[in-house]
């Protein structure tokens, strides 16, 4: 089954090449600085007339524009997907973010690699979106001390493979529907406890948010991008 993620919306902005948006995920690579900082590569580079700071320009502005490209191709999948809504599970999910504009990753205790994810759940009987996250939030990272910033317009859909479908609820859902948040941490961050009464991680970590796909398991890696896609410029900001 291919993965793939859709959210149902009025309406959605569109980011160009002025926003701000772009500019600010053109950030260096790390690996690539690395090996741009080794001594023998920079010999090498004067030898050829190669200037340092242009080559590294040039590679952070061709990185943006491809995760610029893997976004915007989520949305039009969104757009053209049709779906049965009674066959995904209804679920909320937690962007956190901490002081510094970073965002809270577990990695998952349950998959023997190295998988991270956003807090997320369903939605219990008689609950609203809103009740559900903040529930959620508090069994998953041990604390519900936030303010909540921004809910997503639509619901995200993202599909499991069917094999995993098929384990965890029968067969009933194809994946699930999702209603998003993105909350703040008004508390202390010592307050974070994953070891909770039913653990989702085994460890947690903070990240910029464009490192997000990278470390997803790959059939949630169009529903981060779609995330990007309607909050990357607030939780940039």
């Amino acid at each position: 089954m291919r993965a793939h993620s859709t959210q149902r919306s009025p309406s959605r902005s569109r980011s160009n090449a002025g926003s701000p948006f772009r500019h600010r995920f053109a950030r260096k690579e790390p690996k690539l600085n690395a090996l741009l900082d080794d001594p023998l590569t920079q010999l090498m580079m004067r030898a050829d007339g190669v200037d340092h700071r242009d080559l590294v320009a040039a590679v952070n502005i061709m990185a943006n524009k491809l995760l610029l490209q893997k976004i915007r191709q989520a949305r039009e999948a969104s757009d053209a997907r049709a779906v049965d809504e009674d066959k995904y599970r209804p679920g909320v999910g937690v962007i956190l973010l901490n002081k510094r504009n970073e965002i809270f990753v577990g990695r998952r205790h349950d998959i023997n690699r190295n998988v991270w994810q956003l807090p997320q759940g369903g939605i219990d009987d008689g609950e609203t979106p809103a009740q559900a996250a903040l529930r959620e939030l508090k069994e998953e990272v041990g604390t519900d001390r936030v303010e909540i910033v921004a809910e997503s317009k639509g619901w995200f859909y993202y599909d499991l493979p069917r094999s995993v479908a098929t384990r965890s609820w029968g067969g009933r859902w194809y994946g699930q529907r999702q209603k998003w948040f993105v909350m703040r941490l008004t508390g202390s961050e010592r307050e974070i406890d994953i070891a909770t009464l039913n653990p989702e991680f085994d460890r947690w970590r903070w990240i910029k948010i464009r490192q997000l796909p990278q470390l997803a398991v790959s059939f949630k890696c169009q529903l981060y991008l779609s995330l990007m896609g309607e909050f990357g410029e607030l939780v940039e900001a």
